[in-house]
């Protein structure tokens, strides 16, 4: 049993007992509940939504926040002595799936 999700941006393929990191989330700890699966299979059928599918819900729990690696922009312009370095560190929420429930 699996179903494809949406939060952040991007889409997920995740089953009961995943541990994987969306884009930060406003709950620091505590369960969060995913309400937009665009796919779902039961393992004999898939259900594919237009564009959700109705009655489905993921279940989580948010066990902690990440830092992704640091992401280095830099501004040069030759003989100008113009020079800008910038760097930048996304967050992440690591949220452990409880719970796929289908109705």
């Amino acid at each position: 049993m699996y179903a494809v999700i949406h939060t952040g941006g991007k889409q997920y393929r995740v089953e009961k007992g995943d541990v994987i990191e969306v884009e930060l989330l406003d709950t620091q700890e505590g369960a969060v509940e995913f309400n937009e699966v665009l796919l779902y299979s039961d393992g004999k059928k898939a259900h594919v939504g237009a564009p959700h599918v109705a009655k489905c819900l993921v279940k989580g729990e948010v066990i902690g926040q990440n830092k992704g690696p640091k992401v280095v922009s830099f501004k040069y312009k030759r003989r100008k002595n113009y020079r800008r370095k910038v760097g930048h560190r996304q967050k992440y929420s690591v949220v452990k799936i409880t719970d796929i429930a289908a109705g």
